[in-house]
């Protein structure tokens, strides 16, 4: 166990999808847990079940210093009472990212990067490891469906499953056995400057795996250890054309013209078969069997808020994703259209920080222009002021659709309460996730 001389850990931002499983995470070792977070939540109560403590107040007097280390997110702005407390006592302070690094060097990595599809596919790894090998140790960004959690433990794993996050150059810390990166598309540039420079990041992220590194056949990296590429009929490991059928995809994935493996896949969308893709190449170029591989992967039930089907009926569906740059958008509605080809499409977008909007407010009218009908919410700022100009209302502006519209979150309830749309998909990844049980229950009654 890393940190063998750590008793108590505080986590500032316990509350995050990442934080929290690094919580569970010494939670399992038998080390008191503390933590802060600005909003009770789900995750937060589940942790406070579990045995943490945590506070929901930003107050000097509630920050502890009778600690041994504390664990912060970049999420927390430098303006939070708990830092003056924390450096006046000298308490060690790593990021969430050091930490997972930490683990990564103890035990054999499998880590999942890219600007899109990275939990889900991440997932897909640690739920093919569980299967196959009977334990794992995984930290995802999202709630595994198959176990209602962001994290498995097991002290008798093989291996760990993690996410690499670009954000904040976070994946720089890992050493990882085995990778992949599903691309390297434009994001984040309030942090990278440029698209370029991203790429480089990437790139240095690649030149620490260790063993082998699996990508999309676009990704253009290189690397000294096994570079193995996949593709939708192109690669290594070729994805056939998917065929549908009642609301399942049939994957068929061929190396070298040699059929490895035919399975049902339960996720809609050619970028989810091309994520099954990429975790089935990883997993069997780490030594795992293709048909246990194969197998694993027509039981996985997906993640939460990843095209999660909160609500289904004869005659109205409703899908929510965590959707939030062009890129996803575009891949939740194909993925829309795809088994709903003949019902019309209602999209409720909530924008992600000023800066992602101002970088990509064409993309984003574009691929929100393919909806039926468009409700736009609000930018949420996370941890960023207002832009002068960037607005959900100029975004609004740019998008082609007849049937347009900005709405508060208590209107939105009224618009689905009154109009009950058949298809209806709410996208972002802000805290639009809080009208989901309020939108079903309008669906419900």
């Amino acid at each position: 166990m890393i940190l063998n001389h750590i008793h108590t850990v505080y986590f500032l931002g316990i509350g995050g999808i990442g934080m929290s499983a690094l919580a569970r995470y010494f939670l399992t070792q038998g080390k008191v847990v503390k933590g802060y977070d600005r909003t009770c939540t789900p995750l937060t109560e589940a942790l406070e079940a579990e045995g943490a403590e945590v506070v929901y107040d930003d107050l000097a007097e509630l920050v502890p210093y009778t600690i041994d280390l504390c664990i912060y997110t970049p999420a927390i702005p430098a303006t939070h009472s708990a830092w003056d407390v924390l450096k006046e006592h000298h308490i060690p302070m790593k990021k969430r990212a050091e930490v997972l690094g930490m683990i990564s060097r103890e035990i054999p990595t499998l880590a999942v990067a890219g600007t899109h599809g990275k939990t889900t596919t991440s997932a897909m790894v640690a739920h093919i490891v569980q299967s196959v090998q009977g334990c794992v140790d995984a930290f995802v960004g999202g709630v595994m469906t198959n176990y209602q959690s962001n994290f498995l433990f097991d002290a008798q794993a093989k291996f760990a499953v993690v996410e690499a996050d670009e954000y904040d150059r976070s994946f720089l810390q890992l050493s990882p056995q085995g990778s992949i990166v599903t691309n390297t598309d434009a994001d984040h540039l309030d942090i990278y400057g440029t698209a370029d420079t991203l790429t480089q990041e990437f790139q240095s992220y690649a030149n620490l795996v260790n063993d082998v590194l699996v990508v999309h056949e676009s990704v253009k990296l290189t690397s000294e250890k096994r570079m193995i590429s996949y593709g939708l009929n192109i690669g290594d490991y070729q994805l056939q054309t998917p065929t549908i059928q009642n609301g399942r995809q049939f994957i068929t994935i061929k190396k070298e013209n040699e059929v490895l493996a035919q399975f049902e896949f339960i996720l809609p969308g050619i970028h989810n078969a091309l994520n099954a893709t990429a975790a089935f190449t990883l997993a069997v170029e780490s030594g795992l069997a293709a048909q246990e591989v194969a197998k694993a992967l027509s039981t996985f039930e997906g993640v939460k808020r990843r095209f999660e089907r909160v609500y289904e009926s004869e005659s109205m569906n409703y899908i929510d994703d965590y959707a939030h740059h062009p890129t996803e958008i575009n891949a939740a509605i194909s993925a829309a259209r795809q088994f709903y080809p003949k019902t019309e499409l209602t999209v409720v977008f909530q924008p992600h920080l000023f800066s992602r909007t101002k970088d990509f407010m064409d993309g984003f009218a574009e691929e929100l222009s393919k909806a039926d009908r468009l409700v736009l919410m609000d930018i949420y700022p996370a941890r960023e002021l207002p832009m002068e100009g960037i607005t959900s209302a100029a975004l609004l502006e740019k998008i082609t659709l007849d049937h347009k519209q900005l709405l508060t979150p208590n209107e939105v309830l009224d618009f689905v309460t009154n109009d009950k749309p058949a298809l209806l998909m709410t996208l972002g990844a802000g805290d639009i996730d809080r009208l989901v049980l309020p939108i079903l229950n309008r669906y419900q009654s």
